[in-house]
């Protein structure tokens, strides 16, 4: 009789260690439907935004004379990409869910050579359709897995079973390491891996607007999220703690995060939000800050910004790379 308890019992934790090494595949056809999620009905107009087409999915905000918002409010993530442009080229950041096609769009403001560049793999920023010219930042964990330069993407990193949508393979032609530049003829992006929401975020720096556009490592929808597979805490801190040194002399900085609130108005964050999440995530971290819920658990900041994680003994404080950077 004990022999066949402790076989039972051994089962039963097999059991359980399979399904905390599966859990988010267990979860996600719990929450999403699995076929594309319809259109909101009643999405609020984009404040100074220019519907594209009869059927006005896009809504297309000029930012300055050479920056477009590309925002799709009536999409249930209300998903912002950017299109930025220099003098000899031009760069997508992020093109959407993909159900509806982005490029239309980016072809009626610029006849520049395109690149495409997602601010990571979640299926709502990768879009849909071909890419002549794509941009993938080089990281040791990303570039090992590519052959001839073709890169398919996993489930975990993009997610798109959720709507049904196929994991994408890429032609990548340009492979961007952190801290270098794209130059686009008279304007400079500086690369920044920015990790925390997944493991291959990054955000595009404009020195000389003073002007981030940062994907989901900071948005002003007042929802953030280091939670699905790859995401982990300790990369958000440090990217966190990261761009504020950067950042330290730029008072005047914004940051344009890649979704919008129910208002649909394009993000624009500050370095107090930056900060409040910084703050907020070493809180966490130290444990002077509970969630409410068992999994997620969602953490409330001082701002009423929320962070969605994992329950405490799950969450990873370590960096997927030290860099050389402790937190200050």
């Amino acid at each position: 009789m004990g022999r066949k308890l402790i076989i039972v019992l051994l089962l039963i934790g097999l059991v359980l260690i399979a399904a905390i090494w599966q859990r988010h595949r267990l979860l996600l056809p719990q929450i999403t439907p699995g076929e594309p999620i319809p259109q909101l009905t009643d999405a609020n107009p984009v404040p100074g935004g220019q519907p594209f087409a009869a059927e006005p999915h896009f809504s297309v905000v000029q930012l300055d004379e050479a920056t477009y918002a590309i925002a799709e409010p009536h999409s249930w993530a209300r998903n912002v990409n950017y299109l930025i442009l220099g003098d000899e080229r031009a760069l997508l950041f992020d093109a959407g869910v993909g159900h509806y096609d982005i490029r239309p769009v980016v072809a009626s403001l610029t006849d520049l050579p395109l690149t495409f560049m997602p601010s990571h793999f979640h299926y709502d920023h990768t879009g849909q359709g071909d890419w002549a010219r794509i941009a993938v930042v080089d990281l040791p964990h990303v570039r090992e897995r590519a052959s001839d330069d073709r890169l398919t993407l996993t489930w975990g990193e993009h997610l798109g079973s959720g709507e049904g949508i196929e994991l994408p393979t890429w032609e990548v032609t340009q492979w961007v390491a952190p801290n270098s530049a794209i130059e686009l003829g008279g304007r400079s992006l500086v690369l920044l891996y920015t990790p925390g929401h997944t493991d291959n975020s990054v955000s595009l720096f404009d020195v000389e607007r003073q002007l981030m556009f940062t994907g989901d490592f900071l948005t002003d929808n007042g929802s953030l999220s280091s939670f699905l597979p790859t995401a982990r805490p300790g990369d958000f801190l440090q990217s966190a703690d990261k761009v504020l040194a950067r950042t330290r002399e730029m008072q005047r900085m914004v940051f344009r995060g890649a979704h919008a609130g129910i208002e649909n108005t394009i993000p624009a964050s500050h370095r107090e939000d930056l900060q409040t999440l910084r703050d907020g995530l070493i809180a966490i971290r130290d444990g002077d800050l509970t969630g409410a819920g068992s999994y997620p658990v969602v953490y409330t900041f001082k701002d009423g910004s929320t962070m969605t994680m994992e329950p405490g003994w799950l969450q990873q404080w370590e960096p997927t790379y030290a860099d050389g950077h402790s937190v200050h």
